[in-house]
């Protein structure tokens, strides 16, 4: 290992202990799902006028740590996948929640590129120290899984203005994303989708990755691009009409330095160990954590001050919280019947909560934002 490469992890180790997970203490001694008892719906997630009105199908979900710009401390940040017809992979607005009175803004609208008719923003969603906000895209134009695109990852300043756009290389249809920020160096780690399937007539192809990105930050400048790595490979992937496509997505950095996914092609949660360091990639999907017991198409990920896996399911509604160690410690349900309502989630300011976005068809929970308290 290089010094530089010594020093970098010390500085994201540092950061990990102080802004992005709480280290395990006595007083989260029982799982964190069973802290909660009640659901409530904050608002809806539709933009009600403006560019990307109508837009739906909430995917990612992040919660502003700070306040900068337009960006309020404890408010949550949700984009959406669908445009206002209902097309996936067409959605284009990020909205800004107030969770205390459940007052809904547009935060920005990604401008749609001129070379790809649609932007269609994913679950990969993170808001930094700084106030820049990355969002990832997989394009389908016409909601058509047979046109989806490798999209990009969108960088927007803190009033939701774009000041840089990575694509290319290592990305190709990022679907998930999360962050470790130390202020001045930021690793994304982000799970992409889009790597041959598409080509391959949307059957399952094995190729599906995770890609470790590192962004140099200064103030008054934009974030440069410091280095991209695929960390590992081997990830089923399918295109799918209900879902678009199907792959590896959510990730939680644990604070034993091992990067876990919600593979759910696979069913399973998988494990990088040494994700910060890792110069190879590990092949085969990654180690598995857990398979079935509780799973069911996990989606997004968290987690939990306890140092536990958070992730929720897309087939039936649940969250499922596992120990490093890979055991089921506890599941609760999140939506009544719920297959296909849930994708990113987010754990609450100081551990008091969970947020997550559901995509319910009807009703007044469809399209929302709710939190676990």
């Amino acid at each position: 290992m290089s010094l530089a490469t010594k020093q970098l992890k010390v500085l994201v180790l540092g950061a990990i202990a102080s802004a992005v997970v709480v280290a395990p203490s006595a007083a989260f001694g029982r799982p964190f799902l069973d802290r909660f008892s009640t659901v409530r719906t904050l608002t809806t997630t539709v933009p009600p006028s403006g560019a990307a009105r109508g837009d739906q199908n909430p995917y990612g979900v992040a919660v502003v740590g700070r306040s900068v710009g337009d960006l309020v401390r404890g408010d949550v940040l949700v984009s959406n996948f669908n445009n206002g017809q209902n097309q996936q992979g067409t959605g284009s607005s990020i909205v800004e929640v107030s969770p205390s009175g459940g007052k809904l803004r547009l935060f920005a609208v990604v401008p749609q590129p001129t070379a790809t008719p649609a932007v269609g923003l994913t679950t990969a969603l993170v808001v930094l120290r700084s106030g820049f906000v990355i969002v990832g895209s997989l394009p389908a134009p016409g909601g058509m899984s047979s046109a989806a695109g490798a999209g990009a990852l969108t960088i927007l300043d803190s009033t939701g203005h774009v000041v840089r756009t990575i694509a290319g290389g290592d990305i190709n249809g990022p679907w998930d994303m999360t962050a470790v920020d130390s202020g001045t160096r930021v690793v994304l780690f982000v799970t992409n989708v889009l790597n041959g399937t598409v080509a391959a007539g949307g059957r399952v192809v094995n190729r599906g990755t995770v890609v470790r990105i590192t962004l140099r930050l200064a103030p008054g400048r934009k974030p440069r691009l410091i280095s991209d790595r695929v960390i590992a490979t081997g990830f089923g992937e399918h295109t799918d009409p209900n879902a678009l496509v199907v792959g590896p997505t959510g990730l939680g950095l644990g604070p034993n330095g091992v990067l876990y996914v919600a593979d759910s092609n696979g069913n399973r949660v998988a494990a990088i160990p040494n994700a910060l360091s890792r110069t190879g990639a590990l092949g085969g999907g990654g180690r598995t954590l857990l398979t079935r017991h509780g799973l069911g198409d996990p989606l997004g990920l968290a987690i939990g001050p306890n140092g536990d896996v958070i992730t929720v399911n897309g087939a039936n509604g649940r969250a499922v919280e596992i120990s490093p160690a890979g055991s089921p410690v506890a599941v609760r349900t999140l939506v009544r019947n719920g297959a296909g309502d849930l994708f990113g989630l987010a754990i609450a300011p100081h551990g008091n909560g969970l947020y997550f976005v559901n995509d319910a068809g009807s009703g007044p929970a469809a399209n929302s934002l709710e939190l676990l308290h």
